[in-house]
């Protein structure tokens, strides 16, 4: 009930189990540049709303695995 589950962790950033920390690494910024909220502020508050939680989600994905 209390362990964080670390299997979703790799889904989000789209990487292996196996993944070395430079993979990890990678695997972090490019979603990041990818989800960012400033990136998409053009297309609207409901489009920057959702980027934000992905982003946010982007960031405990890789703060549980590292």
């Amino acid at each position: 009930m209390f362990v964080k589950d670390t299997e979703s962790a790799y889904k989000i950033l789209e990487i292996e189990r196996s993944a070395s920390d430079e993979e990890l690494k990678k695997a972090y910024r490019k979603m990041a540049m990818k989800y960012h909220p400033d990136k998409v502020h053009h297309l609207g508050p409901e489009f920057q709303q959702d980027a934000l939680e992905k982003f946010k989600k982007i960031n405990e994905a890789h703060e549980s695995i590292r």
